[in-house]
């Protein structure tokens, strides 16, 4: 959040600072309010959506500022802020709203002004032109108009290519030559064992770090550690896992297939990623475990040899 560098917003900073007038943002037990740094870190005591999808709406428009900042004064907190962990799109679409109003401009100008211009991101964009529409990869289903996404920007209505991707990847990795940090655009903030719970954030292995929407894999002093992010949406998986310590990193966007393959995507990637790095695989985590003990028990006993 380069805005924290500039003295316009801190992760401190409640939500409640940002609302529109007369809007109320509901606090957790105790009087505690929202911050910023619990939307980031999915811990605001939030939901992962506001709900259902309303029916042939396009994906990435709905809920829009509007509607979520009706939705939320009427929401009952489900933790209190900073105690669990639940993976929440409508946490990162506020916190977007939030960045917003800091900057009085829209999210929209500042992914354009502090994102997509300095790190020469060509394709990269909320509102696709016809001629990058007619460019863009389709899911294995009919998934709805390639339109703009400004609603849900800041929770992942972003268009990209992979060209770009490598630029982020060289980016996050301060590949020499690349457009340098303010900040530390990836740091870890909680560790899971200090919350009561985590859900949500371990589709690609088992959490040893929260950061800003980041999530840390694998022991943090050890070699094989890393920083990753799922995504899916409008028929698509995608995957950035990087491995710091290395500068190696790995970018994937896929198809959308059936839901038990995701696992297996995300831990290959994550396998993939540390033998490009030329460190040791990650241990298995709990439901690669779990797996391997259902195909183990799904396994026939061979017959019994008969009497002689």
């Amino acid at each position: 959040m380069e805005l924290t560098n500039e003295g316009k917003v801190a992760l401190t900073d409640p939500l409640q600072r940002f609302a529109p007038p007369k809007t109320i943002v509901p606090n957790g037990a105790g009087g505690t309010p929202i911050t910023l740094r619990h939307l980031a870190t999915h811990t605001g005591g939030l939901p992962r959506e506001v709900g259902a999808y309303p029916g042939e709406t396009p994906h990435f428009t709905f809920p829009d500022q509007a509607f979520r900042w009706t939705w939320l004064p009427k929401r009952r907190l489900i933790s209190r802020p900073g105690t669990a962990a639940v993976y929440s799109n409508v946490g990162f679409d506020l916190l977007g709203d939030a960045l917003a109003s800091a900057a009085n401009k829209t999210y929209a100008q500042l992914l354009e002004e502090r994102i997509v211009r300095p790190l020469g991101l060509h394709d990269t964009t909320l509102t696709p032109s016809r001629e990058q529409c007619a460019r863009l990869l389709f899911g294995t289903r009919d998934e709805g108009p390639c339109t703009d996404t400004e609603a849900s920007a800041a929770s992942g209505g972003v268009y990209s290519t992979s060209a770009d991707m490598v630029r982020m990847l060289q980016y996050w990795l301060h590949i020499p030559g690349t457009s340098a940090q303010v900040a530390p655009a990836i740091t870890v903030y909680l560790k899971p064992a200090q919350l009561r719970s985590v859900q949500g954030l371990s589709h690609a292995g088992d959490p040893t770090g929260i950061g800003l929407g980041w999530i840390q894999l694998g022991d943090p002093n050890g070699p094989s550690t890393l920083m990753e992010k799922t995504g899916g949406g409008a028929g698509f998986l995608t995957y950035v896992a990087l491995s710091l310590k290395c500068q190696t990193g790995i970018f994937l966007a896929v198809t959308d297939g059936k839901r038990r393959s995701h696992f297996n995507l995300f831990h290959g990637a994550n396998d993939l990623l540390t033998a490009l790095a030329g460190v040791p695989p990650l241990p298995p985590s709990v439901h690669q475990a779990h797996a391997a003990r259902k195909r183990h028990s799904r396994v026939p006993r061979p017959a019994s040899a008969p009497a002689q």
